[in-house]
Order: C-alpha cells, then sequence, then structure tokens
C-alpha cells in the first residue's frame, strides 16, 4: 500500500476523531479499574468512576456537537434495525458501514446508558455513606425517598431513617442497583466485543485497529 505526501495511507479514510479515540480507550481502562477494585482499594474504585461519569458527559456532548461519524445523528439506529443487521452479519451478508454499524450504534446507547446508571447510583451509594459530592443532600435528608414499591423491602414503617435514601437500608439499595448495572456492562462489553470480532471478520477488516488509528479502508 502506497503512501500520500501527507502521510496517510492510499484507499484509507479518516473516521474516527482523537476525541472519539481517546474517549473509547480511557473509558476501558477507567471503567475495569473501577470494576475490579470494588471493596479493595475503595478510592481508587471512587476515583475512576469519576472519571467514567466525566468521560459520558463528555462523549454526550461531543454526541451533539462532534465530527460526523461521531455525531449521535449519523448512527440513530433503533432495536430493530440493530437485530436486523446482526441476522445478516452472523449469516456474512451485513452491508459494511464506514462509521458505526445499527447494531454498533446501537450498542454505543445501551453502554452509555448502563455506564450512565452504574455512575449516578454508585454516587447514591457513596453519598449515603456521607461521603462524595452527593454527601451533603442525604446528610441534611433532602435525598428522594426510596421508590414506594421498593422502600417496604428495606425499611420498617417505625424507622424514619430507613425509609430515606441516606439511610442503612437506602445504602443496600444503591448499592445493589450499582452492581446490577456494573455487572449489566460487562455483559454489554462481551457483546460488543463478539460484535467487533464477528464484523471485523465479516469484513476483512481490523476495527480495533481503526480506533487507535482512527482510520479504515475507503468505501
Amino acid at each position: 500500500m502506497t503512501e500520500h505526501p501527507g502521510g496517510r495511507a492510499a484507499g484509507q479514510v479518516r473516521v474516527w476523531d482523537i476525541f472519539v479515540r481517546i474517549f473509547h480507550w480511557a473509558l476501558v481502562v477507567a471503567y475495569f479499574i473501577a470494576y475490579l477494585t470494588e471493596d479493595d482499594v475503595m478510592i481508587l474504585h471512587v476515583w475512576a468512576g469519576y472519571i467514567v461519569g466525566g468521560l459520558i458527559v463528555l462523549r454526550i456532548f461531543w454526541g451533539v456537537v462532534g465530527t460526523r461519524h461521531a455525531r449521535f445523528s449519523d448512527f440513530a439506529f433503533g432495536p430493530r434495525a440493530a437485530a436486523r443487521y446482526m441476522l445478516q452479519l452472523v449469516t456474512f451478508r451485513a452491508p459494511r458501514h464506514l462509521g458505526h454499524s445499527p447494531a454498533g450504534g446501537f450498542m454505543v446507547y445501551l453502554l452509555l446508558a448502563s455506564l450512565l446508571v452504574a455512575v449516578a447510583t454508585g454516587l447514591a451509594a457513596y453519598g449515603a455513606e456521607n461521603k462524595g459530592p452527593l454527601a451533603p443532600l442525604f446528610s441534611t435528608g433532602q435525598s428522594v425517598a426510596l421508590p414506594a414499591l421498593i422502600a417496604p423491602a428495606y425499611a420498617d414503617d417505625d424507622d424514619d431513617d430507613d425509609r430515606r435514601n441516606g439511610g442503612e437500608h437506602g445504602d443496600e439499595f444503591w448499592e445493589e442497583v450499582h452492581e446490577v448495572f456494573a455487572n449489566l456492562t460487562i455483559i454489554l462489553v462481551i457483546a460488543h466485543i463478539a460484535g467487533v470480532a464477528l464484523a471485523s471478520l465479516a469484513h476483512w477488516e481490523n476495527l480495533v485497529r481503526s480506533m487507535i488509528t482512527g482510520r479504515k479502508r475507503a468505501p
């Protein structure tokens, strides 16, 4: 393969901008640090969670104002389009997409949503322990009560403190929800890796390398 004077390989085009690539790999590192350090090195777990949350906020912003293939409008696919594409992919009949495919784009939404809930509930659980940025809400009793259908399972009617998010059982509630979405994210990540591997094989294209270099084979 020849090289253009500017250093770009012939037959390749720039797809992923520098922000998308840094975001992707930084999120991978931060998430797995957070996942693997829970209950063992709490301060590392917490700060990795803060980084995950910050990255998600930045990605949502970039999904609105970023470059073409980074914008959400470029991969506004729903579950039906994603399922239809996956059926085509497993039979090696799926069309190649320069940006996110329908399945890849829908997975982005699922991962962002799952991570966002994991971060939010993690902050709530940490705040219920009177730690972190949400601690003042819990310590002053300004937090929203647990959902009416959930609270009875965690608290007695006679225990006013346990009916609040900042109580002992409220702490357990947020921790359990946090763990559910942290584990759900792992399942989504595994599905994402499998999809990337299958698409790379189907289209004879190294999609992992493209997320490093930012370049893909031209249409």
